[in-house]
């Protein structure tokens, strides 16, 4: 009988040892190679992330942010000056207009936007959309105090149109709604510099010219019943949706998309924009870019934040889960590697009387150690066939649940260029890269699985080769002697 023969009829000598064996051995494999199939997709994730967010800068007017701060406007000159700059291969105007939910007590005229927004920032538009996001306790928290006390006189109107508070003197008791964002762009991208993701319909042509289309977001069509094909009114003008997009978070699903130059018109603001992002050529340009550009645009006319500087925190935290789960990886192989060591060493423990009579007729001690190495590897064969079976199912668990509890913090920071919204506006970092922390997508890739079969086998046969070693210390003499 063949040594190889030997040693599969020898693997399965002892049923119950061998179905235990070869389960401990699954898992335990499967969570190594589930951990080198995280590691793989965090690591081609931080690459998709430098290469999405890590080239954009984001042009705010000075002292301004969204709907916060002060500041003069930006302008389409503004724009124009910043393409111009060496590196910059693309600038997106965006204008940013807050709608507000008519109501039978609504100040605000249908034909303009007349009434101040909550909390006192700018000024709002009415539309027919309800918007997709109760305010919750910490949305009426935070705008409790917008209105009564901030009344202008015994009998003046709060800064809020909507608030939970009583309105000046009326004692008229209003419900707090959060408003919704309509975002002009000029180009088929959101105002992270990503390209928008239509999952029904089409996109709005030309963003260049005046349209009564929108985009948008799936949680605000679904809350207004509304699909392709479907209208709704902005300022008292019917706007047809003509695609639905899906932003990656329910705050940036509760926006809508027009056309540049309408949300100017919508806001009465001719040739204001409210943000400019601007993509540079090359991550290595960056840096400089960005002092060029604010040199070119003026310190006291523009603000230019780096999106880099956002993409350093959520990439640490792409790190850390890296580093987590190669330990993961490390230790799984050493544990399947303990496993073989002390079956192995059972095994030669057991077979003494077997292996000094192989040796007695003059089976050679290299001919019996490699009997039971190849056992081993049967075994581990056997167990990585069901490991991998494990890991093509938990893989993508397991990296989304370590990316989700690594980076949770960090999403729900506000944005580095963005509208002071929590949680991923439209303008900020985070509105754009939640998508991408969150979309982790651990394929079980058959180079990524080669790698990790090979790593097992490897500490496999080191795992026997101590137990295989052993076998030579036995003489023959002794063990017949014994018998």
């Amino acid at each position: 009988m063949s040594v190889l023969a030997r040693s599969v009829g020898n693997a399965f000598r002892n049923t119950i040892r061998t179905t235990a064996v070869v389960a401990v051995l699954a898992v335990t494999i499967g969570l190594a190679l589930a951990m080198l199939v995280a590691n793989q997709a965090v690591g081609d994730k931080v690459q998709q992330l430098n290469a999405s967010m890590g080239t954009v800068l984001t042009v705010n007017p000075a002292g301004g942010q969204g709907f916060e701060g002060g500041g003069e406007p930006l302008t389409s000159a503004t724009a124009k000056t910043a393409a111009s700059v060496a590196n910059v291969s693309s600038v997106v105007s965006t204008k940013e207009v807050r709608l507000e939910t008519a109501t039978s007590s609504s100040t605000s005229s249908s034909t303009g936007s007349q009434t101040q927004g909550p909390g006192g920032f700018g000024t709002s538009v009415v539309t027919s959309l309800q918007p997709a996001i109760d305010a919750g306790t910490l949305g009426n928290r935070n705008n409790s105090g917008s209105q009564g006390s901030g009344g202008q006189g015994s009998g003046g109107q709060g800064s809020a149109p909507q608030g939970s508070g009583t309105a000046g003197g009326s004692g008229q008791t209003r419900t707090f709604r959060l408003p919704i964002t309509a975002t002009g762009i000029g180009a088929e991208v959101d105002s992270t510099g990503k390209a928008l993701n239509i999952t029904s319909g089409t996109g709005l042509g030309d963003y260049t010219k005046v349209s009564t289309k929108a985009l948008l977001g799936t949680t605000l069509a679904s809350k207004n019943n509304l699909k392709v094909g479907s209208t709704f009114t902005i300022a008292g003008k019917s706007y047809t949706v003509a695609g639905i997009f899906d932003a990656g978070t329910t705050f940036g699903n509760n926006a809508v998309y027009l056309t540049l130059p309408q949300a100017q018109a919508v806001a009465g603001t001719p040739d204001e924009v409210s943000s400019l992002v601007v993509t540079v050529n090359s991550m290595n340009n960056v840096d400089s870019t960005r002092t060029a550009l604010q040199t070119a645009l003026g310190s006291g006319k523009a603000d230019v934040t780096q999106g880099q500087r956002g993409v350093d925190t959520a990439v640490s935290s792409l790190q850390s889960v890296k580093s987590i789960s190669l330990v993961a990886f490390v230790v799984s192989l050493a544990t399947a590697g303990l496993v073989i060591l002390f079956i192995m060493v059972l095994l030669v423990r057991e077979r003494r009387r077997e292996i000094g009579v192989l040796k007695a007729i003059g089976a050679p001690n290299r001919t019996i150690g490699l009997q039971f190495v190849l056992e081993s590897l049967v075994l581990v064969v056997m167990g990585s066939v069901v490991g991998a079976v494990i890991a093509s199912f938990a893989s993508s668990g397991i990296a989304s649940a370590l990316v989700s509890s690594n980076t949770g913090q960090s999403t729900g920071q506000r944005g580095a260029g963005g509208g002071g919204f929590p949680g991923g506006g439209r303008g900020g970092f985070f509105g754009g890269a939640n998508q991408l922390l969150t979309s982790i997508n651990a394929s079980v890739s058959p180079g990524v699985i080669a790698l990790g079969l090979a790593a097992v086998f490897g500490v496999a046969i080191l795992g026997a080769l101590v137990p295989a070693l052993l076998t030579a210390r036995i003489r023959p003499i002794e063990v017949l002697r014994g018998e």
